[in-house]
């Protein structure tokens, strides 16, 4: 987290106030409360201080340090939302604002915190390695690596660099460039974000069993490493485990309530299991994450469907109208269109679905021969 923001007093775009003595006294009591790590007395202070005073800069960006430095980053990302609305250009609360987003793990809001911070520090490295985690977290790989090709060659020995830049390239599936970051931190030792690496690895070669082990030493040897549980959940489904994998989804959930893949993971177990408002609510939380998922959104349709209800069939029909629309090839949707049409008594709608998706199955048996996928039934 960035230092304490410079301590001096003004009253922002407002103009001058005039800040009484008494006042004077207050904040600099909470400045060395904050300086000497008494981040209670600190809050209080500046909280008493804002009463008087509720747009001064200075107290509103010192405070949002202070909760974040208490681990509060929501009331820290209030704190700072607050103190641009004073000092909108100012880069250092930016980049605090960035950083408790980050930390919070709300990733699509810190992108384009972290993008704002550098139109106006071009090249700042601790801006662009955190927004390409942030894209890394978010699942969108080659924004990752399109951010951090470019500085490849001057953080050869930097391993946070290694490790974020490896498992970009890793989870692209670009193997044989994401083993030479994976060497570099296997050269420091025994590490968690070393058999992350070796975890994704494995997952690409499709060795499911030698993943999951990976996954497991990674949390084993740092239970707070970002998507860690997450990936040693997935594996565990791979595996046909699936309380280990709910356990994991949960867990992951516990450090970082906004993992994408968690949710809609765990919501599919839950679905399965016919937990039905418990589904409902981990993957509206994956949609609400990434809005234009197909994925998340074809879990919703079939959630939907499994209640076997009028109105939520309606409302999965809707759904599986749109993906189809937006994804023509995207089999599974069609099939659970073509059932919720047969369940509608919509029959000929059912059965041009029951032919788009036999007509798919021929394309796909035809370019690479394989189980087709079960046509619906009325």
């Amino acid at each position: 987290m960035l230092a304490a923001v410079a301590l001096v007093l003004s009253a922002g775009r407002a103009g001058a106030q005039q800040v009484a003595p008494e006042d004077v006294k207050v904040f600099e009591a909470a400045a060395a409360a904050q300086q000497a790590g008494k981040l209670d007395a600190a809050e209080a202070g500046y909280r008493t201080f804002l009463e008087r005073y509720p747009r001064n800069l200075e107290a509103l960006a010192n405070l949002g340090v202070v909760y974040a430095g208490m681990g509060r980053f929501e009331d820290a990302i209030a704190s700072y939302k607050k103190a641009l609305e004073i000092s909108y250009l100012s880069a250092p609360i930016r980049m605090n604002l960035a950083l408790a987003y980050y930390k919070a793990g709300r990733c699509a809001e810190a992108v384009p915190e972290f993008a704002s911070v550098l139109e106006g520090n071009p090249g700042l490295y601790n801006a662009m390695l955190l927004k390409a985690d942030c894209h890394l977290q978010l699942g969108e790989m080659g924004k990752a690596i399109a951010l951090l090709e470019p500085m490849a060659a001057e953080h050869e020995s930097d391993q946070a660099f290694n490790y974020v830049f490896g498992m970009a390239l890793l989870q692209d599936k670009q193997t044989e460039k994401g083993s030479i970051y994976l060497d570099r931190i296997l050269k420091q030792g025994d590490s968690a974000e070393a058999h992350m690496l070796l975890g994704v690895a494995k997952r690409a070669a499709g060795e499911y069993a030698e993943a999951r082990e990976e996954f497991r030493k990674a949390v084993a040897r740092n239970p707070s490493l970002p998507i860690a549980h997450s990936l040693f959940g997935q594996a565990s489904l791979s595996t046909g485990d699936r309380e280990a994998a709910r356990a994991a989804f949960e867990q992951e959930l516990a450090i970082n309530a906004n993992d994408f893949e968690s949710h809609l993971y765990l919501g599919v177990i839950l679905k399965e299991d016919r937990e039905f408002d418990a589904a409902r609510r981990h993957i509206d939380r994956a949609i609400i994450l990434r809005p234009t998922d197909p994925g998340a959104r074809y879990q919703l349709a079939t959630l939907l469907l499994a209640t076997n209800a009028q109105a939520q069939t309606l409302e999965a029909t809707r759904l599986l109208e749109t993906l189809v629309a937006e994804s023509p090839s995207f089999v599974e949707a069609h099939v659970s269109l073509a059932t919720a049409y047969y369940r509608l008594k919509r029959k000929e709608d059912g059965d041009r679905q029951r032919e788009i998706v036999a007509k798919l199955n021929a394309e796909a048996q035809a370019r690479q021969p394989g189980p087709a996928t079960p046509a619906p039934q009325e």
